[in-house]
């Protein structure tokens, strides 16, 4: 299986935007955005979190807000402020909010079938 990129828009209410290609990983569930790209936007940390990385380390980040544009879709999602080495990560809660999903064997971002429960 290869890996997957996408080129994304992103940006701060009524601040600058910056397109960046992010490597899709659906293994992660917040997007990372690099440490030159959140300065850039002029992004603020709301709060820090704790995060184990594939071979069980923990780290310590800051998270933020940031819209997202893809295509024809505008999102708001939090991410993490990468720092100097941290690559650019687009997880599964911001792919989520766009209602896409990653098809590994095509390799591409398709629409999810989203599902809604009634209650009687």
């Amino acid at each position: 299986m290869g890996l997957v990129y996408v080129d994304m828009e992103v940006y701060r209410e009524r601040g600058v935007e910056k397109t960046v290609r992010f490597l899709v990983d659906s293994g992660a569930f917040h997007s990372v955005l690099p440490w030159d790209v959140w300065h850039a936007l002029g992004l603020e940390a709301r709060r820090s979190m704790d995060f184990s990385l594939a071979d069980g380390t923990l780290i310590r980040r800051r998270l933020s807000d940031c819209r997202f544009r893809f295509e024809d879709l505008d999102v708001p999602t939090p991410v993490v402020l990468g720092e100097h080495k941290d690559a650019a990560l687009l997880g599964t809660l911001t792919l989520e909010a766009f209602g896409l999903m990653l098809n590994p064997f095509e390799r591409t971002l398709k629409p999810m079938r989203l599902m809604l429960a009634s209650v009687v």
